[in-house]
């Protein structure tokens, strides 16, 4: 059997290689290396298999069937490539092995959880007290921030929640947008807040919240605003949202998963106006930032609230004087998700998270000019790194999106505006480039020829 160093350095070069060698490779994986996983499917060994071997398998037969979708031309789901600051923070982290609950478990996780907080709230302008959490992705860190929201008002209205629950509790509205994203029901509905008895509130032909419609009510309520919509990109009026929160002594949560981060960019200034009056805001790490998976991040305003909700005391459990990550988030033991953070936002600095944002936004737009350009109907407000398009018509756009990710030089998904298919580009790695941009934007023409064409 192969030793445990061996091991290491089979599964790092392995991981090396793969990274180093994505760019040439297309978006997709072929059909043949989908069919080839079925290699795995093996009855479990009655002896152990040498480890060095199960590498081996693993990359033989699963590193040609992933999604490239750390390259620079994965344009779906709002997905970023990891950095190498990122991937190399993620090796060492994962040899640490640490467990980031409290600071008696990882005293490194505990340091650097401090710094990434300040250094957060510094790059995006918010109050210096805002605590900050990390959980698993941008829909924990709604229903994160929406348990807090929860019991907040709830205690405002005279009811302990973590106390009494919410059988009898105080009804609090809940308002929200119609193009709030899916995973904000989904927050809502774990938090116990409901998915169908929101208020919805009509949204513009951009997916904005129309600040006008707000309800008339007079109580408290709980308002999830949107800071960058899924298909445009665009957000919601922040200012107008927070007067009507703030009239109401409620709560103002902002969904930004990736529209977040255009706090960090100067030049967006006018999408962000009032959005640092939000009570507690979500995004997630592994989109702009472009760190690995399962980064969520959570803002609240007001400092305190977070162990409110989420305490977990034992006696086993030895008190700390700093912050204890079990105590402020809905999981107890937890990897050290800043230990990334960290990486990349030391790397790139403040004036390299800021170009990075504004290099996308542009890449997004200059794909979207050369589209137009060729007759493609650019559906949206091109505001940020969002792109959505029309063919002709539906039949003809459903074709060309097959077409698109049958050929391989880049990858779009499908989506859905007011109602009718459309295929949307998100320009979110740090590796697209202004050229990368334009280069599939070119492919997307002739494919598009192509499927007006009807050549296979």
């Amino acid at each position: 059997m192969a030793g445990d160093i061996e091991v290491l350095r089979a599964g790092v070069a392995r991981a090396i290689e793969y990274a180093s060698s994505i760019d040439e490779r297309a978006v997709g994986p072929t059909p043949e290396a989908v069919a080839a996983l079925a290699a795995f499917d093996e009855p479990l060994p009655e002896v152990g298999a040498d480890a060095v071997d199960t590498i081996d398998l693993l990359d033989r037969i699963g590193s040609p069937a992933t999604m490239a979708s750390t390259g620079p031309s994965f344009f779906g789901f709002v997905i970023g490539g990891v950095t190498p600051a990122a991937l190399a923070a993620s090796f060492l982290t994962d040899a640490w092995d640490q467990n980031a609950a409290l600071p008696v478990a990882s005293p490194v996780g505990a340091a650097l959880h401090e710094v990434t907080r300040r250094w957060l709230v510094d790059l995006f302008g918010l109050e210096p007290t805002t605590d900050v959490a990390y959980v698993t992705g941008a829909t924990m860190a709604n229903a994160t921030a929406l348990a807090v929201a929860r019991d907040t008002v709830l205690a405002d209205l005279g009811w302990d929640a973590q106390a009494r629950g919410l059988f009898g509790a105080p009804e609090v509205p809940v308002v929200i947008g119609a193009a709030a994203h899916s995973t904000l029901a989904k927050s809502l509905g774990l938090v116990g807040l409901g998915r169908d008895r929101v208020i919805v509130v009509p949204a513009d032909d951009q997916g904005r919240l129309i600040a006008d419609r707000l309800p008339d009510i007079d109580g408290p309520a709980i308002v999830c605003a949107q800071a960058g919509e899924i298909n445009s990109g665009d957000f919601d009026p922040f200012e107008p949202i927070a007067d009507w929160v703030e009239d109401r002594r409620g709560w103002l949560h902002v969904d930004g998963a990736f529209g977040l981060w255009a706090l960090a960019d100067p030049t967006r200034a006018h999408l962000v106006a009032g959005l640092r009056r939000a009570d507690s805001l979500g995004t997630d790490g592994h989109k702009w930032l472009n760190v690995t998976y399962d980064c969520g991040i959570v803002f609240v305003r007001r400092p305190g609230l977070l162990p409110r909700t989420f305490s977990a005391a034992a006696g086993y459990l030895p008190a700390h004087d700093t912050y204890e990550a079990m105590h402020s988030t809905p999981q107890s033991s937890q990897r050290a998700r800043q230990v990334e953070v960290w990486a990349v936002l030391r790397t790139l600095g403040r004036q390299g998270i800021a170009e990075l944002v504004q290099r996308l936004c542009d890449v997004a737009a200059a794909m979207a000019e050369r589209l137009a350009a060729a007759g493609f109907m650019i559906l949206n407000d091109v505001v940020l790194n969002q792109v959505v398009l029309r063919l002709d018509d539906v039949e003809t756009t459903q074709a060309l999106i097959a077409e698109v990710q049958a050929d391989g030089r880049l990858w779009c998904g499908p989506t859905s505006w007011h109602g009718e298919p459309a295929m949307r580009i998100s320009v979110s790695s740090w590796k697209t480039t202004i050229d990368h941009g334009l280069a599939s934007a070119d492919a997307i023409v002739e494919l598009g020829r192509r499927v007006r064409a009807g050549e296979p």
